[in-house]
């Protein structure tokens, strides 16, 4: 039996096409394994397969789908999981199969992802179906994902078959529920070939037919023969472009408040607030990364971006009633004094509620264990989770039993194999009760986070997850599989308006070659693991995917890094433009007494007698144990713990703009003591600290590893050094040339390749849809990638991507998009409103169009005029902070509009501790608020 493949697809000189899937005969979905097809004329590509027996066939069917190899060996793969060769279709005989491409960024595949099919379109589904000729010769196939209730399509043509274009009783295709595909068989034996058709939409109740697809028409050249099955797969009907729109919350699980919730956001919360979503029209809800976060048991697990596991769930959120059988039941009462207490306070309090919630888990756990890991529900999750779930508790168990989870300060275990994972945890093991723990609180998560998916699907709302770029330096994940990482750097972020020194996540970087060799898998499995619970994710910081900010360990300021990987800037090309080199000048530190004095003012004389060494007149290096920020860093922390009377050094005040960034924010009065912050430097102390990492990153350029010492990265903001202005003004020219190049120029093309490695497996590793946070500075190639991979790029109003905008308008949005006012990394509407009152009175006039001087403070109609804006977009999606919803309604929001943010990136002490001010309860018995806000989201076109 023989099938074969035409792909009608117009291909340039030097392109190729082949064709795979995840069997041997399409070389295991392997792209240098792949099926080649060969050129068959200008506009389509053939091939063929042959199979044994229909029988050989996979029961499930032949998956497949194609390659494009470009000219320079790149590969970009079409879409979709849908095309399959089934045991019914090939018992007929040969097949020729006669196949559309499907590329990744057609707006129209967004909705057969796994929300769309699942949930937001499942309304529109109308069954419907008509017997098959038993002579067919050719099957159509067309998707049309937006097709109203009571609707299919219709076939019509200029075969006799196809009513001669009589639109009065068209051929009905087949709309069968769960199928993407909608599908007709005719008899075309006798017609003439070649024929013409076309799709139209029609209307089954009224039997009419409501329109013609757009376009020309299409072209039906493959005739009928003897036991052979002719397959169309037309892609998708020409149908106008898709305006389903939608609006959203975002708001972390740990802000959430309800009158039962244990003085945190919980899982079962988002029950409620989903609830609220239905009552109000919206159809999302976006949360953080809800990944368990405790390394120290202090305030300081309190960010949700460092998880020590990316798979492991937060015990924050478990909602202890819920789980409670017997005797926990009264101990559960005990407690209820304490959960009043906490459940009042304005914010949450995290160490006093963790270890509440943790207190209890561990009696409950001693009670339930046994039932709980009899049930086959408990079976069937560790089963799924198992490679994941046993490291993680192992990990935990030995952090807390070594009061560390730092591996490096362990006696033992500091690195173990699969087979010592195992015996740790083995029944018998001493330790097991503590390993049992994080299984049983894991599995009851799990079950807890699945209800609230299901409740929210109900009732016609999706969640949206969130993926953290990073994990922990010291967690389950590094422990487990260190070769994934790189460990002697730290990711972070190059300077921005919000951080002018940059940001260091302390994160370590991905190994991506390494991870590569098997395809992601670590990658992949993530992705599979939101899929439990989410039907849409965010992908944090999907510019590391392109390349990462990468910060030496010695290093305490995101200034220090390079973005990773980079071509570098090489010797000669300093020599090529006329730039005379001079390595120490270019790479250490430039420090001179001129420079001394604009820094440290009259504090200068004791920073050079106790911080540097001369090297030349007038000229100055930092002493070798000052000579890193690291080293400086160590040396103030041991300062904050000796008497201010016996410290030998006076205390010089720093007159450089890194004194802005000492941190004065109430997060270090208010947060719970630890042995880490309990000495806080004095605020000369951290002047005088901040002034000599100003010092130290007055340089050029970095050196590059392992390059001979010929290869170099420029200091990122180099024109804003002292080092740089020292210069003449030919060789600032000159270098300032080479730096544009280096970083708006000659790696474009470099990171797109980066990234085109990376994101189409593992977009393909899923089904849920794709939203990348592209925001801070974007290489050139990101938007492009993000068309061409359909991946929904984020737009910020005050954040424009064109360097000639004051601010984004949400009017010119992509469709492919999601438009928000604000995130969880800025202050809210409200806030950012009295921040700055030259721009906000920009702001007034030319965005939101009014006369006059704008008012110092947000009023409800301003802020609704700022929500409007952006449900009036063409964006698929417009989401909006809780509190920004809020803020429309003077009697419900916040008094504080300060107290309503959520972080602030330039401060890595920030605690995480915001709540909303109402419980869940009480909005949804708001309900002139909530009719407001469903009048507007129904005005928009977004219900």
């Amino acid at each position: 039996m023989k099938v074969s493949f035409k792909l009608r697809f117009h291909t340039e000189f030097g392109q190729s096409l082949h064709l795979t899937g995840p069997h041997p005969w399409l070389g295991n979905d392997h792209p240098d394994h792949a099926l080649p097809l060969q050129y068959h004329d200008a506009e389509s590509w053939v091939g063929s397969l042959e199979i044994p027996t229909p029988e050989a066939l996979p029961a499930d069917g032949l998956a497949y789908h194609y390659l494009l190899r470009e000219a320079d060996g790149s590969i970009v793969s079409d879409w979709g999981t849908d095309r399959r060769l089934t045991r019914e279709l090939c018992a007929q005989g040969d097949v020729l199969v006669v196949d559309a491409w499907n590329a990744a960024g057609f707006v129209e595949n967004a909705f057969y992802t796994e929300p769309f099919k699942a949930v937001l379109l499942r309304e529109r589904q109308t069954p419907f179906q008509t017997p098959a000729p038993a002579n067919g010769t050719h099957t159509f196939k067309v998707k049309a994902p937006l097709l109203a209730r009571g609707q299919t399509l219709c076939l019509l043509g200029s075969a006799a078959a196809l009513g001669r274009w009589e639109t009065t009783n068209p051929v009905l295709l087949n709309r069968m529920p769960g199928e993407d595909f909608l599908t007709a068989t005719l008899a075309l034996a006798g017609d003439a070939l070649p024929l013409e058709y076309k799709y139209g939409v029609f209307d089954l109740e009224r039997r009419f037919l409501l329109a013609y697809e757009t376009g020309e028409n299409r072209r039906l050249e493959e005739p009928a023969a003897p036991r052979r099955r002719v397959v169309v797969n037309d892609g998708f009907a020409r149908l106008p472009a898709p305006d389903w729109k939608g609006a959203g919350v975002a708001i972390p699980v740990f802000s959430l408040r309800s009158e039962s919730s244990f003085g945190v956001g919980e899982f079962a919360d988002l029950k409620p607030l989903a609830d609220w979503c239905a009552q109000t029209g919206l159809k999302l809800i976006q949360v953080l990364p809800v990944n368990d976060t405790t390394a120290t048991h202090a305030w300081t697990d309190s960010y949700p971006y460092s998880a020590i596991s990316a798979f492991a769930l937060h015990p924050l959120y478990l909602n202890l009633a819920a789980l409670a059988t017997g005797r926990a039941k009264t101990w559960l009462r005990e407690l209820e004094p304490e959960r009043q207490r906490l459940n009042a306070l304005p914010e949450l309090d995290y160490v006093a509620v963790m270890q509440a919630k943790l207190a209890f888990l561990k009696r409950a756990c001693t009670a339930q264990r046994a039932k709980t890991f009899q049930s086959a529900a408990y079976r069937k999750f560790f089963a799924e989770n198992q490679p994941w779930l046993t490291p993680y508790a192992v990990f935990c168990c030995l952090r807390d039993k070594y009061g560390s989870a730092d591996p490096r300060q362990w006696p033992a275990h500091q690195r173990c194999t699969p087979a010592e994972i195992a015996a740790l945890a083995d029944e018998s093991a001493p330790d097991f009760d503590a390993v049992a723990l994080h299984y049983f609180i894991q599995f009851h998560l799990h079950r807890q986070l699945q209800e609230a998916a299901e409740h929210a699907h109900a009732r016609g709302v999706i969640l949206k997850g969130d993926i953290a770029i990073g994990v922990s330096r010291y967690g389950a994940d590094t422990w487990q599989a260190p070769e994934l990482y790189d460990l002697s750097v730290q990711a972070g972020a190059p300077p921005d308006p919000f951080a002018e020194k940059g940001q260091n996540w302390s994160f370590p970087t991905y190994n991506w070659p390494r991870m590569m060799e098997d395809g992601f898998a670590w990658w992949r499995q993530r992705f599979a693991q939101m899929g439990h619970y989410f039907d849409a994710f965010r992908i944090d910081h999907i510019l590391g995917f392109f390349r990462i900010w990468s910060i030496p360990a010695h290093a305490v300021e995101g200034i220090m890094g390079h973005f990773v990987p980079a071509i570098p800037v090489d010797l000669a090309e300093f020599a090529a433009r006329g730039i005379p080199f001079d390595r120490a000048r270019y790479l250490a530190p430039f420090i001179t007494d001129a420079v001394l004095r604009e820094m440290f003012g009259a504090g200068a004389e004791a920073v050079k007698a106790t911080f540097l060494q001369p090297v030349a007149p007038g000229q100055f290096a930092l002493r070798p144990e000052f000579a890193t920020q690291r080293q400086v860093e160590e040396h103030f922390s041991e300062r904050a713990s000796v008497p201010p009377a016996n410290r030998a050094v006076g205390q010089a005040s720093c007159r450089s703009s890194a004194a802005d960034e000492l941190d004065e924010s109430p997060d270090r009065q208010d947060a719970c003591p630890t042995t880490e912050f309990a000495a806080a430097p004095t605020q000369d102390d951290q002047r005088l600290k901040l002034g000599l990492f100003e010092l130290i990153s007055n340089v050029l350029l970095f050196a590059a590893d392992g390059d001979g010492g010929r290869q170099f990265h420029f200091r990122f903001h180099m024109e804003k050094t002292a080092s740089f202005r020292a210069l003449d003004a030919g060789t600032q020219a000159r270098l300032r040339e080479l730096y544009v190049d280096y970083f708006f120029r000659r790696q474009d093309g470099f990171w797109r390749t980066q990234a085109m490695q990376k994101l189409p497996g593992l977009k393909r590793a899923t089904n849920m849809l794709i939203c990348g946070e592209d925001l801070g500075l974007v290489p050139g190639c990101v938007p492009g990638v993000m068309k061409e991979l359909g991946l929904l790029s984020l737009e910020i109003q005050r954040m424009p991507k064109t360097p000639d905008r004051a601010f984004a308008r949400p009017a010119e949005a992509p469709y492919l998009s999601v438009v928000t006012p604000s995130t969880h990394d800025m202050s809210t509407l409200r806030g950012w409103w009295a921040e700055d009152a030259q721009l906000t009175q920009r702001f007034f006039n030319e965005e939101l169009g009014r006369a006059g001087a704008a008012p110092a403070d947000c009023s409800g109609e301003l802020n609704e005029a700022i929500i409007r804006q952006h449900l009036a977009s063409p964006a698929m999606w417009s989401i909006f902070q809780l509190q920004d919803l809020l803020g429309m309604d003077e009697s419900l929001r916040r008094e504080d509009p300060h107290a309503e943010r959520i972080n602030v990136p330039a401060n890595p002490r920030h605690y995480w501790r915001y709540r909303m001010h109402l419980t869940t309860e009480t909005l949804r018995a708001a309900g002139g608020f909530n009719a407001r806000l469903r009048a507007l989201v129904e005005h928009y076109g977004r219900a």
